[in-house]
């Protein structure tokens, strides 16, 4: 008897992972979520674990073996370099061995790569994701796929949770000195965090690791209630953003925006710009007006489903 073969996509961070199990026309047959897989945190092994029990959980749920399944493709947090991709990959193979089976097919992608997948349903298009940190990728009509930003926070990460954190805490120092403009998150960060001095925050930035991207949500707060420095704060980030989905644009139609004509979907993906924020409101208001060619969507799919339904033999 010829048994059914299926895929399975995933898409896994510090929190969580959800899995779904398609059968080979991209249909789903059963999803399930279980816990954290980034493996950069929790190590190979035990995101390995986490993975290969909701293999186990998909193909009980469609009552097929794991032979049947012709391949596991898994976005994980943490895993935007080949090197890293390899290594997930031979420790959820070795795991799955000491459970005597074999996993016939692995590939280990980015969260960023399938969420992409998963929003267009593998059409072109640009996802923005804006979180602590930012970057776009878009995929044009041959399939290729083309990456703007995420050079973290040292080098990049503009217009991110904590590019607003820190321009947060710039406006307050420079407040306290008298060197800029009277703002509301001075009072705020004081009373969230007890910072209400030069000690206090010169200790808690440069020697308590303190976490800049915990601002964020104060600075987005401020800016709600009309403050002025942090409405600006917010329009200094969405221009950055902004600036990641036009070369995007530009990269997946090969021209200047300006000779852009075909529709462009994108989708905006992350905390700071998933969800009806000020930061999305701005920055969608702000493509409207100097990108005609721009066409917000919200995801078509989820990025597990991205990850099932990649086109697996051309993945490395």
């Amino acid at each position: 008897m010829k048994h059914e073969k299926y895929i399975i996509g995933m898409d896994g961070g510090g929190t969580k992972t959800h899995a779904v199990i398609t059968d080979q026309k991209g249909m789903i047959r059963a999803e399930h979520v279980s816990g954290p897989s980034n493996f950069q945190i929790i190590g190979v092994e035990k995101a390995a674990e986490t993975i290969f029990s909701l293999i186990e959980m998909c193909c009980d749920s469609v009552d097929c073996r794991i032979s049947d399944i012709a391949a596991v493709v898994c976005g994980l947090t943490g895993a935007g370099r080949t090197g890293d991709q390899e290594r997930m990959a031979a420790g959820l193979k070795k795991y799955a061995r000491t459970k005597n089976v074999r996993l016939k097919k692995v590939v280990i992608e980015s969260d960023a790569r399938v969420a992409l997948e998963g929003a267009f349903k593998g059409s072109a298009g640009i996802i923005l994701i804006a979180g602590t940190g930012s970057i776009a990728f878009g995929k044009d009509a041959k399939g290729n796929v083309h990456r703007v930003g995420g050079w973290g926070r040292v080098l990049g990460d503009e217009g991110s949770g904590y590019y607003l954190g820190r321009l947060g805490i710039t406006a307050v120092v420079r407040h306290i000195d008298g060197r800029g403009e009277k703002t509301k998150l001075t009072t705020m960060i004081a009373k969230e965090f007890g910072l209400t001095d030069q000690t206090a925050i010169i200790n808690a930035v440069y020697k308590n690791s303190f976490d800049v991207a915990s601002v964020a949500p104060l600075v987005i707060k401020a800016a709600e209630k009309n403050d002025a420095v942090c409405r600006a704060i917010i329009e200094n980030a969405v221009v950055e953003l902004a600036w990641h989905i036009q070369v995007a644009a530009e990269k997946l139609s090969k021209s200047s925006a300006k000779k852009v004509k075909d529709k462009i979907h994108v989708s905006f993906i992350g905390g700071l710009i998933a969800h009806d924020t000020i930061v999305a409101r701005f920055l969608a208001q702000y493509l409207h007006s100097n990108y005609p060619f721009i066409d917000i969507i919200q995801p078509m799919a989820s990025p597990a489903y991205g990850a099932a339904v990649m086109n697996v033999s051309k993945l490395k």
